[in-house]
């Protein structure tokens, strides 16, 4: 087998500054660079390419030990990962909930077992932390990475010791890899992006390579062609993709080929003289930091200031990172990774990431250790969405698993009957109906979806639309007297009004809308430890964190009520001059809202409390004993 020159190709380091800066940009910059991501399947052929061919030369020597290449496997990925993941635990000690604080612990303890990428796939869900809030959201790939090389040097001795084909072998499960991520990115696109068998085929493409390296024609012509072409694929698939897009799926073939491409072109003018140039070498050898670094100062950045980072203070973050990882590449890697290769370096980093694993399970079990404050604070910022008492699965729908609401939804024989139409925020209503029942007359119908605003049709999630269509026939067959329309009003009012005005053309009910709650863009949970780590104090009642959505409300009423559709403001109940009301009183249950926009019990209680007479149209109280 004729393999790749085992010297030193700056090329390649180059090839990693673009990865890593993909990868940046499209972090800090989304808009900018909607396919950024593609720079992890940059570096995982690169990966591929790199490794494989350091063992298939040492097999053909006979040289390779399994143990030295977990040590230098230990040298080169652990110094840098020990830093950030201390570094970040130490930032989540002072900036995080314990709710967040014990979600990084666990995550903490995945990165230090290279399972992140386990983790994440188990955690994804309705009301999960949101990926923006997670530091080390990032570190799937690294997972994937070890996982896959957990395997592979044992497969490439089996290969060589039973002297079987080794490039037919890397290119047979680099196939199957590809046809098991097409199959599965349809059904489950979660497990497609995150298992180390629907990936494993970007690293593969690398060993394939390094592999076959004999039969590529090295002539300049055909290097610098082939380099072009990778250029193309690699700058299109950054362009052309985004979050929306089914990825790896089929659209994998993009930056994959484009990077074997550029790999396998050493000669070319690309490869020579832009990839070659001191500041993308620069970039390519402190890659491994930056990309480290990078994620856990944005998404810290963004806790601390509560709030959008402006364009200045990413460019900011981003350079930050930068010395940040020139730093960890001059004062940690090298000593580690270079020198010596002793076994008291092995072990102590063996040592120190078992250390990072274990204070990780504690910062878990320990519930984010909340004991760091006040009985009242930590109360009240660790209020939880409590969804079970909007009836979830039952009466507010998961379109993802359930598309039939329950009979007892609908409290048939009690009149005048409200029905709630709406996403999860209309269900966080029932708390206050319920509460509102036991002074007035009146019945509840609830019919709500989650992340589903009550929007003929309009393609707002999966399942939005058919749901929406299946709750108008209901209202058409129950008949009730008021349809309560409530939802996160941002986009799709025109198909809103459309369901005002055929709620008004086809049933006899008084059709209500309430416009959205305040946004507490950072949650009013992490609002309140921010006001006690810069005041400590508790939150005043009133803050003006909230963006009260005032503006939106009159365009909403300017639009509905013409069309019969009587329109009450939740804003107005909300917020006055001083700010939205941040809690009615000095208990943690007190709190509003328990996250950015769903209102908890006390706040459901307050605001129908507040609006029931003009829902009703003035009916009169119950009498006692009922």
């Amino acid at each position: 087998m004729s393999l790749p020159s085992p010297k030193y190709r700056p090329d390649v380091d180059g090839l990693r500054a673009i990865a890593v800066m993909l990868v940046l940009n499209y972090h800090a910059f989304p808009d900018a660079m909607p396919g950024g991501f593609i720079g992890v399947d940059v570096f995982f052929v690169i990966s591929g390419f790199l490794i494989t061919g350091l063992i298939t030369r040492e097999l053909e020597l006979g040289r390779f030990s399994l143990v030295e290449f977990y040590n230098r496997r230990i040298r080169r990925i652990f110094p840098a990962l020990i830093v950030v993941l201390c570094a970040t635990l130490a930032l989540g000690w002072f900036w995080m909930l314990p709710q967040a604080f014990a979600q990084l612990g666990s995550d903490s303890f995945a990165s230090a077992a290279f399972l992140a990428n386990i983790a994440l796939l188990l955690q994804s869900g309705y009301f999960d932390i949101e990926s923006a809030k997670k530091p080390l959201l990032h570190l799937w790939s690294l997972g994937i990475e070890e996982q896959f090389y957990l395997f592979w040097p044992l497969l490439l001795m089996l290969a060589a010791r039973f002297r079987m084909s080794i490039i037919a072998m890397a290119a047979v499960l680099g196939i199957a890899s590809f046809l098991f991520n097409v199959a599965l990115i349809g059904p489950n696109p979660i497990a497609t992006f995150y298992l180390p068998f629907t990936r494993a085929f970007e690293l593969l493409t690398g060993a394939v390579l390094a592999c076959g390296w004999i039969n590529v024609n090295q002539s300049s012509a055909a290097s610098s062609w082939r380099a072009w072409i990778g250029v193309a694929l690699i700058g299109v698939s950054a362009y052309i993709l985004d979050s929306h897009r089914a990825f790896p799926g089929w659209w994998a073939v993009l930056p994959v080929a484009g990077s074997a491409l550029l790999l396998s072109a050493p000669a070319a003018w690309v490869n020579r003289v832009p990839l070659a140039s001191p500041a993308l070498v620069w970039i390519g050898l402190i890659s491994y930091p930056l990309y480290l670094w990078h994620w856990p100062l944005l998404v810290f950045a963004g806790i601390i200031k509560f709030g959008p980072l402006t364009l200045l203070e990413r460019q900011l973050i981003l350079l930050a990172s930068m010395l940040l990882a020139w730093a960890t590449y001059r004062f940690v890697e090298i000593p580690f990774r270079f020198g010596l290769p002793t076994r008291r370096k092995m072990f102590s980093l063996g040592a120190g990431m078992a250390m990072i694993a274990v204070a990780g399970f504690a910062v878990m079990w320990g519930r984010g250790f909340d004991f760091r404050l006040p009985a009242e604070i930590r109360a009240m910022a660790s209020v939880r969405t409590e969804s079970f008492k909007w009836r979830f699965h039952e009466c507010l729908l998961d379109l993802s698993h359930e598309t039939t609401f329950a009979d007892a939804c609908v409290e048939r024989d009690r009149r005048p009957l409200v029905l709630v139409w709406g996403d999860s925020t209309a269900g966080a209503l029932l708390p206050g109906l319920r509460k509102a029942q036991e002074t007035r007359n009146f019945g509840i119908a609830q019919l709500t979806s989650n992340s589903c605003i009550p929007a003929l049709n309009a393609d707002i999630t999966p399942g939005c639309r058919a749901i929406n269509d299946k709750v108008f026939s209901l209202v058409q067959q129950i008949k009730p007297d008021v349809v309560l329309l409530h939802g996160t009003w941002e986009q799709h009012l025109d198909n809103v009004a459309e369901t005002v005005a055929a709620l008004k053309q086809q049933t006899h009910a008084r059709v209500v809308v309430l416009g959205p709650v305040p946004v507490w863009r950072r949650g009013l949970p992490g609002e309140v430890l921010r006001y006690f780590i810069l005041h400590r104090a508790l939150i005043p009642q009133r803050s003006p964190s909230a963006a009260p959505p005032t503006a939106y409300d009159a365009v909403m009423r300017a639009r509905l009520e013409p069309l019969g559709a009587e329109f009450i403001s939740a804003s107005d109940v909300f917020c006055n001059a001083q700010g939205c009301l941040t809690r009615i009183g000095d208990a943690a249950a007190d709190i509003t809202v328990s996250d950015q926009v769903h209102i908890t019990e006390k706040g459901s209680v307050f605001l129908i409390a507040s609006i029931i007479d003009r829902l009703l149209g003035g009916e009169a109280p119950a009498g006692k004993g009922r």
